[in-house]
């Protein structure tokens, strides 16, 4: 076998069965011997992982197997020990008091460096979160080697049960809280390893090394059982993922990288579980009263995340009504963040918006600072696709249809199949909207209940939606005690059976 040590510029790489991609010069000069080359089938990218950051990354697996190994030897009480161990120090505020101040050198750092911080900053409510997350594990059913199915037979019998399906990895944004999140695979048997965005990666070593690690070892758990990997390098993620070992690959994080770490991991043969695109649409129907859409679309407005309403479609022959609500609801979110609020009108709906809106500038807060921008614009109807990232200004686009089939057309064709809501007091309408809109998570008001923690109680490690297929066997909430697999187990009683 000849092993890849060098990398000529212009080189032509085959990717895809029938198309290349050509080595640039940065690439070519930065690839010694030793470094993997990652070609994503779908796309044509080149990922150079240095051999440093793949050995970081290996070794953090290793860790993680034999952890995943020690864990069939430890039991629930164990377990259940560790999650209360590692909530009572998050919840030490002398504990706490280091972590806290690494994440302020995290948030400071970012922002020197113009990077958004809305999701990195460990403020109370996030560490009572992460406590609250850590007890709900704590209170858990293990579910491990539960019985799911029985069949009796003449002579035998055979039972179905629940079993761990060995290391998960995950790639998260820079979000401290996923410690809680990722943690919950435990729950199920299983080890952990991750990387954390390099915004929050001192805070990930603080975490680790103040809270986490002693309550694996107050526990009794093998250390590996979680374990951190420690780089701020994107080919990290693209390491981990091409490891054959994971069992799972769970990725979260803005859509572009999202699917490139998926396309990774798929090609390596790694079951992959995706959360990155997200946006959710709210359609009006025929019969919804503005106050009641006013307030959907406020409360789905409080803060922007993956459920967020981010389209609404509104049905013609309610436009004039149900326009000057959608407005308010913006003009509503906006004024609980002390801010202002932008709205994109798709090429056609005008009549539903005042035409001087399309005139007013209004202070938007951007992840770089305000900026003057005029408080509506058109839109093409292609971009209902584009998923609006605000910082702190709420944003969303408005299409007017000529009925609830045709907003159905335009979820399908634009959205990321994720989160779609009805307003109306119409229950065959309803009923057609349930039926017909391909979506995982399909509700009657406000977006914003779309998640694992509240909606079922249990720390979510990530929502799934159907942009790339239904998923197979589970739903679109993923959590710690759904990352599990069967075995079966043949109990025979006659000695002498036989086919």
């Amino acid at each position: 076998m000849t092993m890849l040590d060098r990398l000529d510029a212009g080189q032509l790489i085959v990717f895809g069965g029938n198309r290349v991609a050509r080595v640039g010069a940065d690439l070519a000069e930065a690839f010694v011997p030793g470094d993997h080359l990652v070609v994503v089938q779908e796309t044509g990218d080149l990922l150079h992982i240095p051999a440093s950051e793949h050995a970081v990354v290996a070794a953090a697996v290793d860790d993680a197997v034999a952890g995943f190994a020690g864990l069939t030897r430890c039991t629930d009480e164990q377990i259940a020990d560790f999650f209360a161990r590692f909530a009572a120090l998050l919840d030490d505020d002398d504990v706490f008091a280091s972590i806290a101040a690494a994440n302020t050198a995290d948030v400071e750092s970012a922002r020197a460096r113009g990077r958004s911080t809305t999701r990195l900053e460990l403020n109370e409510s996030m560490r009572r979160s992460m406590i609250s997350g850590l007890d709900g594990w704590r209170r858990t059913e293990s579910g491990r080697d539960a019985v799911v199915d029985r069949v009796e037979h003449d002579g035998w019998s055979l039972e179905a049960r629940r079993a761990p399906l060995g290391v998960v990895a995950f790639v998260f944004e820079g979000r401290p809280n996923v410690f809680a999140d990722a943690c919950g695979v435990l729950r199920s048997g299983n080890s952990v390893v991750f990387r954390i965005g390099s915004d929050a990666l001192g805070t990930a070593r603080a975490i680790v090394q103040h809270a986490l690690d002693p309550a694996l070892s107050a526990a009794g758990l093998p250390p590996g059982a979680v374990r951190l990997v420690d780089s701020s390098a994107h080919s990290a993620g693209h390491a981990l993922f091409s490891d054959r070992r994971i069992a799972l690959a769970v990725a979260r994080g803005s859509g572009a990288a999202v699917a490139q770490l998926g396309s990774v991991a798929s090609q390596a043969g790694i079951p992959v579980s995706l959360h990155g695109t997200g946006g959710a649409w709210i359609v009006v129907g025929e019969h919804a009263e503005p106050d009641e859409v006013r307030a959907a679309i406020r409360s789905s407005l409080d803060r922007k995340v993956c459920n967020t309403v981010n389209c609404v479609a509104v049905v013609r022959s309610r436009a004039d009504l149900i326009g000057p609500a959608v407005i308010s609801a913006i003009d509503d979110a906006a004024a609980e963040r002390s801010t202002n609020g932008r709205l994109h009108v798709v090429e056609g709906s005008e009549d539903a918006v005042p035409s001087e809106l399309f005139g007013t500038t209004v202070t938007v807060d951007r992840a770089a600072g305000a900026r003057e921008e005029f408080r509506a614009t058109l839109l093409p109807e292609a971009d209902l696709a584009v998923e609006w990232e605000w910082e702190n200004s709420p944003e969303l686009s408005l299409v007017v249809v000529d009925d609830v089939d045709e907003a159905i057309g335009l979820f399908d064709r634009f959205s990321p199949h994720f989160v779609a809501s009805l307003i109306s007091a119409d229950p065959d309408e309803h009923r057609r909207f349930y039926a017909s809109v391909d979506a995982p998570f399909v509700g009657t008001g406000f977006t914003r209940w779309v998640d694992g923690q509240y909606a079922l109680d249990k720390p979510e490690l990530g929502l799934s939606n159907w942009q790339g297929g239904r998923m197979l066997g589970r739903g679109g909430i993923l959590s710690g005690d759904s990352v599990h697999t069967i075995r079966y187990r043949a109990i025979v009683t006659d000695a002498a059976i036989r086919r």
